[in-house]
């Protein structure tokens, strides 16, 4: 009997690097504050290509068009995100809207690739 099929799947292979930038607490003046934020913005800007990719993933995967939005998945990712920004020192009230605001972002995504892909 082979359990190919339950395997655990190779790991993405996106890395993701940031580019060096001075710490926020040595930070001395604004154009290192921006050289810091600008580091990590283009590190953002991979992750979410990469969870975009995701939800394309998800569009070719689900068979129902009914089930790209689901409130209850919505509801579990938010609470994971509060508390990992607990967590990591991420004020909530910075995460809560943002992440409400990507999901929203990601499901519209989703069902356009869906559309696309059956259409």
């Amino acid at each position: 009997m082979t359990f190919a099929a339950e395997a655990v799947p190779p790991p993405s292979p996106t890395t993701i690097s940031i580019d060096p930038r001075p710490a926020p607490e040595a930070c001395r003046s604004m154009a290192e504050v921006r050289l810091g934020v600008d580091a990590l913005d283009r590190a953002l800007v991979r992750l979410l290509a990469e969870r975009q990719r995701y939800m394309d993933a998800a569009a070719r995967i689900k068979t129902d068009r009914a089930v790209v939005h689901d409130a209850a998945r919505i509801e579990d990712v938010v609470a994971k995100v509060k508390a990992s920004a607990r967590a990591g020192g991420l004020s909530e009230a910075i995460a809560e809207p943002v992440w409400r605001t990507l999901i929203d972002r990601c499901i519209a995504h989703e069902l356009e690739v869906w559309d696309r892909l059956r259409g």
